[in-house]
Order: C-alpha cells, then sequence, then structure tokens
C-alpha cells in the first residue's frame, strides 16, 4: 500500500515512461515534418479532439470509480479479517474450560492462535500466487503441515483444521455446545471473508472496456497535433506531453487498483495486516499465559517488520 507522503516523482513518472516517450517521439517527428518538409495545412478543428477528450475523461472517471471500489472492499474484508482473528482467538481463551491449568489446555490454545495466524499469512500469499506454505513452516506441526500440503487451498485447508479440534473439544467436554456454535460462527465469518477476497482476485475487470479506452486515448493523442501544432508550434511538445501523461497516469492508476492483490505498492497490504494480526494474538496468548503463570511467555516468531522512513509503501 502506498503511504501518504514521500512518493517519489521517479516511481510515478515510472509507470508511463513507456507512453511518455512514445508520445514525445511522435510530437517531435509530426512538428519537423509539418515544419520543414510538408507545406500543406493539415488542421483540424480544436473542437474535435476536445469532444473526444470529454469523452475519455468520463470513462476514465468511471473506471476509477469502479477500481477503487473494488481496492476497497479488498481493504474491508481484510480490516473483517482482522476483527474476527481477534474475535476467534478470545472465544478459544475464554471458552475452553481449563478447571487445573493443565499443559495439555495451554498447547491447545496455542496451537489454535498459531494456526490463525498461519491462516492469515497463507490467504495473503495464495491471493498473491505466491508460495502459501513457506510463511507458516513455523507456525504449525509436520502432521498439519503434511495435511495442508495436500490440499489446493491452503487456507481452507487450515480452517479445516480448526472444526477438527473444534469438535474434539466439544466430545471432550472442554466446551458446550452453544460456545461450540459461537466459535463456529467466527470461522464461517472467516471463511466467507476468504471467499470475497478469492472472488475479487479471480473476477477480471472487463478487458474490452480497458481496451476502448485505449484505443480512444491513443486516437485523441493522435488528432492532438493537428489542432495545436500550427498555433503553438514547438511549444505544443511539451502541452500534448504534460496532458497525454495525465490521461496516462489516471489509466494506470485505475490499472493498478483493479487489482489489489497483485503484489504490487498500491496493493491491499495484506503481508502488513497480517503481521499486525499476529502481534494482537500473541499478546493475547501473553497476558492470559501471564495470568494463571502456567508456561512462560510466548513469543513472535520474529519481530513485526518495520517500514523504513525511506519506504513509500508496504506489501
Amino acid at each position: 500500500m502506498l503511504l501518504k507522503k514521500r512518493i517519489p516523482m521517479k516511481y510515478v513518472l515510472g509507470k508511463i515512461k513507456v507512453e511518455l516517450s512514445l508520445v514525445v517521439a511522435y510530437t517531435v517527428i509530426f512538428e519537423i515534418l509539418h515544419h520543414y518538409f510538408i507545406n500543406v495545412p493539415v488542421d483540424i478543428p480544436i473542437a474535435i479532439p476536445t469532444m473526444i477528450g470529454t469523452i475519455i475523461s468520463l470513462l476514465l472517471a468511471f473506471k476509477s470509480n469502479q477500481a477503487y471500489d473494488r481496492w476497497w472492499e479488498a481493504r474491508i474484508v481484510w480490516g473483517a479479517i482482522v476483527n474476527d482473528s481477534r474475535t476467534l482467538i478470545r472465544q478459544v481463551l475464554t471458552f475452553y474450560k481449563d478447571p487445573d491449568f493443565s499443559v495439555e489446555a495451554s498447547e491447545f490454545k496455542e496451537n489454535f492462535a498459531k494456526r490463525q495466524i498461519a491462516w492469515c499469512y497463507s490467504l495473503g500469499q495464495s491471493l498473491r500466487k505466491l508460495d502459501a506454505i513457506k510463511p507458516i513452516e513455523g507456525l504449525i506441526d509436520e502432521d498439519e503441515l503434511r495435511f495442508v500440503k495436500n490440499h489446493q487451498n491452503v487456507p481452507n485447508a487450515l480452517l479445516l483444521l480448526h472444526a477438527k479440534d473444534l469438535r474434539n473439544a466439544k466430545n471432550d467436554k472442554r466446551l458446550n455446545m452453544y460456545q461450540q456454535v459461537e466459535i463456529d460462527n467466527t470461522i464461517s465469518r472467516l471463511c466467507d471473508n476468504m471467499g470475497k477476497c478469492e472472488r475479487i482476485k479471480n473476477t477480471i475487470f472487463p478487458t474490452t472496456y480497458s481496451m476502448y479506452t485505449r484505443i480512444t486515448l491513443c486516437l485523441f493523442i493522435l488528432l492532438l497535433p493537428f489542432s495545436l501544432i500550427s498555433v503553438l508550434s514547438w511549444f505544443a511538445i511539451p502541452l500534448i506531453t504534460a496532458v497525454a501523461g495525465a490521461f496516462f497516469l489516471i489509466e494506470r492508476m485505475a490499472i493498478h487498483l483493479q487489482d489489489p492483490f497483485e503484489n504490487r505498492p498500491s496493493d491491499t497490504p495484506v503481508t502488513s495486516i497480517a503481521i499486525t494480526i499476529e502481534k494482537n494474538i500473541m499478546e493475547m496468548l501473553n497476558e492470559y499465559q501471564s495470568e494463571f503463570d502456567i508456561i512462560n511467555e510466548f513469543h513472535l516468531k520474529e519481530d513485526a517488520k518495520k517500514v523504513n522512513s525511506n519506504h513509500y509503501y508496504v506489501l
């Protein structure tokens, strides 16, 4: 996710450097041919590119709005994942009956909590089409790791392990029926949120719409020199480049926002959110364990990643 400040201009212009180079080359060649070789007037009324520019503005406004809606929905879903993850672990810590403060019960709660952390990491990785197994290797035991490796959808397999533990706890009378239903409802919400993320990831923004917008934009840029060169001469080159750059930047912004799980700076920062969830869950475990002095405090497998002051985005 892009941060609010210190976004270098090099990063912004780098997204459209190819398009800007082509526009400058085309405009310079057009001016040279018009000024030195072609004496026949090639002017067209400025109203024509103005009309096309208005159409492009409407198309880009609609596309940007729809793309931002997809990006914002992804952020809302991950906000719900944060809340439901905290709720799930709080329910497990408080509902699970442990009158003797046994080590077995403590291990159950620790394993459940770490598996939920693993679920958050694996979901983020799978949405980005990255390895969903490597980030969770230190969070679940070998048997569970072998189990999830046999599943194409790793986060869904981890939720299944949650459900199995819940069933076993109910059979061992560690949870009553109402507590089991409450925890299962929280797991179901996590599954719903996972499905929403997968829907956003797998639903492609209409390619024909993007293609028509790009064709119209190129037509606008091709016609613009015919209206401005004869009036502004060489001064038309930077003006046309600036106008084209503005349109290309808006288009590129919409393209990046419409796919919020592509591991780009403009994406929803799923890894950063997963780290926050990990910190919160481990703090809950630490507080619960220190309250009863059962075992030593748990610790994060590594310190939470910090954003360098020179960085302008987090993933």
